[in-house]
């Protein structure tokens, strides 16, 4: 025996002589990916591909129960990672073994396999969980929404925490099932396409279920649980169009959201010639009851509208805005939450756009009106678009200058550049991330001219940038159509 323990020692001797690398010990994956604005949202050490969420709600208590299963892969050699998540957590399984898990900070999980992963392994995560959402507090606040009938887990960066394990960061995305129990009676609507009927259950309860077969960030993954009315369609190509009313409306507010939100597909249609295919598999809207929902949100598949929206009547500009999301923001989102603007700046374009089609105000003459009206102090101009920082991060800059950004590109190459630009960027980094940086290169390789001083001035300088058309200076006449853009924007900017 003691010659064979001599022999093995001088094997390992000769490998590690011969420069043969020893495997790393498995290591934790990160908190965080290390995003400018929010370092410790996201997770290292794992890609995530597909959730299933099951879940039963019950209204009058808010009480949650699901089950959330996670396929992934590790990217490392893994000996735990994180989830983000604020619900109580009765067990984890990890490839069909009991895994041990603790709490970290106010909404991380970390989870121990009994077995490391390997590098490029695959990951099956079970996690099973209760709680009453509206008593969970993280980062500050309570994203969760309760309502009059239910419930809405509708928010930005921030939602799954609230509902869903998740690695929560709109670099890992994923495509989804989600399938909630609810009382019979009450609609719980989510992304994506319907692959069965509601299914009445047992107890009183009815299940929903959806599904999201494109690539789609955790944020933009919503429910809105209570009383609606659904109305359903198709588009010219056979594509689902689902829209779900808040039974809680008065009628007034009713047909002054129906107009809007039931124009989903022709407006959607309209913007598909100027951005390229629709990038998804449904299309529809959700208008939540009065007083709940502060805004709108371009969840995947299908925005929902705060009441406020309709108040003083149809508003077609914010369909066009969250609906352009669906390319800016959707399909290609942030590499890096400082790169907002590429979300906000191009869906509020989008409704110039749409002012432009109706002849309701030329986007020049929405632009000459911001230009004029917005004073040299305003944080409009003292916010730099590209970076605006975390307080800013659904301010003027992001929406209104970001637009004025792409207005000035479009005047220095061209209408023929300025929509290729557009097109190709959707298409280029579609179901990806993209950054500011790379928007730039591609506006430069497609008009061939060297545009860093418009960038400069307008992205990245914190001062009201100089326009030489001397008709711009004196123009304060609101186009027609500014009374809802800037309606829509007011609403926009309480996120």
């Amino acid at each position: 025996m003691r010659r064979l323990l001599v022999a093995l020692t001088a094997i390992v001797v000769t490998l590690a002589g011969t420069g043969v690398p020893a495997q790393a010990a498995p290591a934790p994956g990160g908190p965080g990916v290390g995003d400018s604005y929010f370092p410790d949202y996201g997770n290292s050490g794992y890609d995530v591909s597909h959730y299933d969420i099951r879940l039963r709600y019950t209204p009058a208590t808010d009480t949650l129960t699901g089950t959330t299963t996670i396929l992934a892969t590790a990217t490392q050699d893994l000996s735990r990672f994180n989830l983000d998540f604020v619900l109580d957590v009765s067990s984890v399984l990890v490839n069909n073994r009991p895994a041990t898990f603790a709490r970290q900070g106010d909404h991380e999980l970390v989870v121990t396999p009994a077995r490391p992963v390997r590098d490029g392994g695959a990951m099956t995560v079970v996690v099973r969980y209760s709680g009453v959402p509206s008593t969970k507090v993280a980062a500050g606040f309570t994203a969760w929404i309760r309502t009059p009938d239910g419930a809405m887990a509708i928010g930005e960066p921030e939602i799954a925490w609230w509902w869903y394990p998740s690695n929560d960061h709109p670099t890992d995305k994923a495509t989804f099932d989600v399938s909630v129990s609810v009382p019979d009676g009450v609609e719980a609507i989510s992304n994506g396409t319907m692959p069965r009927p509601p299914v009445r259950e047992t107890l009183g309860y009815t299940r929903w279920s959806w599904r999201s077969l494109k690539p789609q960030a955790t944020y933009l993954t919503f429910i809105t649980i209570g009383q609606y009315d659904v109305t359903t369609d198709t588009t010219a190509n056979g594509q689902p169009v689902y829209n779900a009313y808040s039974q809680l409306m008065t009628q007034e507010l009713r047909e002054a959201a129906q107009s809007s939100v039931e124009r989903t597909a022709e407006i959607t249609d309209w913007e598909t010639t100027i951005f390229g295919p629709w990038p998804f598999e449904a299309r529809g809207g959700v208008v939540a009851p009065p007083n709940t929902l502060c805004c709108a949100l371009e969840n995947q598949t299908r925005p929902n509208y705060a009441t406020a929206f309709f108040t003083r009547g149809s508003n077609t500009s914010v369909v066009v805005h969250e609906n352009a999301h669906q390319w800016f923001g959707d399909s290609v989102s942030v590499a890096d939450w400082r790169h907002i603007w590429l979300n906000e700046g191009f869906a509020s374009y989008a409704e110039w756009l749409w002012s432009e089609e109706n002849g309701e105000g030329t986007a020049q003459e929405i632009f000459d009106y911001l230009y004029a009206t917005y004073p040299a102090d305003a944080r409009v101009w003292t916010t730099a678009p590209a970076d605006p920082g975390v307080a800013q991060l659904f301010g003027d800059a992001v929406y209104d200058r970001g637009a004025m950004t792409l207005h000035q590109l479009r005047l220095a190459v061209g209408d023929d550049d300025f929509f290729e630009i557009l097109r190709t960027w959707a298409a280029d980094h579609r179901y990806g991330n993209a950054t500011t940086e790379e928007f730039t290169a591609l506006a430069e390789k497609i008009s061939g001219k060297d545009l860093d001083a418009l960038f400069q001035a307008w992205l990245y300088t914190p001062s009201k940038p100089v326009v030489a058309v001397a008709a711009t200076l004196a123009a304060k006449k609101a186009p027609k159509s500014w009374a809802q853009i800037s309606r829509t924007h007011a609403l926009l900017h309480q996120r």
